[in-house]
């Protein structure tokens, strides 16, 4: 393995280390494989490198690492930056891939190093894990072959060197009708005189606007690998989660929430996200992962839904205003006399809980009423709370509207 590498290798590897950030034991592992000569027969192509390892089992395990390679159509806006730049197409012509030509394709959106997203490493061990030691093993053999040759990575985005460089090639001639004599002397980049450049006035433009914000947060994109099957559903749960990223990212970004909801705890930050899945599949998986019961789980999330933090507190904790409002006793008697009227039931006060028959209402701690219907022996969240009792109760549909 060589410690010092160049820096196609050295960004290989990172691509890898940001996979495996979940488990970063993996990548250690990998190089003590592919130093260990477990990890060989390494096989480089378009699209794809693969090897073997040797595990603890007889037969050898086979690794694939997928990359996604560029389209005809990103190989031309790849082939058309790097021409238009005449020292960087006499490096490739010249046998050598500079740095700098990742910058220059970056300009283009692309990016010559796969991403995280880009490739998929598989093998046909038992490990889950992505990427697994003998994947990640493989990787570090990679990197020691760009190390020596830097276009590996060219053919793994899909072509040949060969192919690469004719496609320069004929852009050059195409760009330059010169005699190949003159063409060659083209190819020497002048430079810029330095002079020049600090005793030029800059030009002065107008001060851009900044871009506004978009009108809602984006969508995530679509997963580019298999996760493992082992674990159903899993797809769903990192779109889920990348959804929710995005969200906070856009209310952030707009002010329309002070934190996005970063600073929650876990028990409030569950209630939001059972709230969000509420109705659909994810919600059953929510509450099959917290360990919380399917029931406890919905009163919660339609207690956020309707308070937010204070609404969660209404259904959690009880709390006795006597102790803590010193006009709670009007507030509680009000709302016995309010709550009588519009359901024509007797009411009784316990802590904070006004209750009459199957209507209650909550005095949450901001002072407003938070409605609850009871469901056996349970108490549900039915609606936004209200400074008013009785109007709380009317718009959550337990009582018809009380005339004045």
């Amino acid at each position: 393995m060589t410690a010092d590498r160049n820096w196609w290798a050295s960004a290989w590897i990172t691509t890898f280390e940001e996979r495996s950030r979940l488990d970063p034991n993996r990548m250690p592992r990998g190089l003590e494989y592919a130093a260990s000569g477990q990890v060989r027969d390494l096989a480089l192509m378009p699209g794809e490198a693969r090897a073997r390892a040797q595990g603890r089992m007889a037969v050898p395990y086979d690794i694939r690492i997928r990359v996604r390679p560029f389209t005809d159509e990103e190989w031309d806006r790849v082939l058309d930056v790097i021409s238009a730049h005449v020292g960087r197409a006499a490096a490739l012509l010249d046998g050598e891939l500079p740095p700098e030509i990742a910058q220059d394709v970056a300009c283009t959106g692309l990016e010559l190093v796969p991403g995280v997203a880009e490739v998929g490493p598989r093998c046909t061990c038992p490990d889950d894990a992505e990427p697994c030691k003998h994947s990640a093993g493989a990787c570090y053999l990679v990197a020691d072959a760009l190390d020596t040759d830097p276009f590996v990575l060219l053919l793994l985005r899909g072509r040949t060197r060969d192919e690469v460089l004719a496609g320069l090639r004929s852009r050059r001639r195409a760009a330059d009708p010169a005699p190949a004599g003159e063409r060659a002397e083209a190819l020497q980049d002048a430079g810029v005189d330095a002079r020049e450049v600090f005793t030029a006035r800059p030009k002065r433009g107008p001060i851009p606007t900044p871009p506004l914000p978009p009108a809602h947060a984006g969508h995530p994109s679509a997963i580019p690998v298999d996760p493992p099957a082992s674990y159903p559903g899993l797809r769903e749960d990192l779109v889920g989660l990348a959804a929710d990223a995005a969200q906070r990212a856009w209310e952030l970004l707009t002010g329309a929430s002070p934190d996005a909801g970063l600073g929650l705890d876990e028990e409030a930050d569950l209630a939001r996200r059972a709230d969000i899945a509420f109705g659909t599949p994810a919600f059953g998986r929510i509450a099959a992962r917290s360990g919380v019961d399917g029931r406890l789980l919905a009163r919660t999330a339609l207690a956020w839904r309707y308070g937010g933090q204070t609404g969660l507190e209404t259904l959690t904790s009880g709390w006795n205003p006597h102790e803590e409002q010193p006009d709670a006793a009007d507030l509680l008697k009000g709302a016995v006399t309010a709550l009588r009227g519009a359901t024509g039931e007797p009411a009784y006060v316990v802590a904070n809980k006004v209750t009459a028959s199957r209507v209650q209402v909550r005095l949450g701690r901001d002072l407003l009423w938070y409605p609850y219907l009871s469901s056996g022996e349970d108490w549900e969240p039915a609606g936004p709370p209200h400074a008013d009792p009785v109007r709380a109760i009317e718009i959550a549909g337990l009582a018809a509207p009380v005339v004045r």
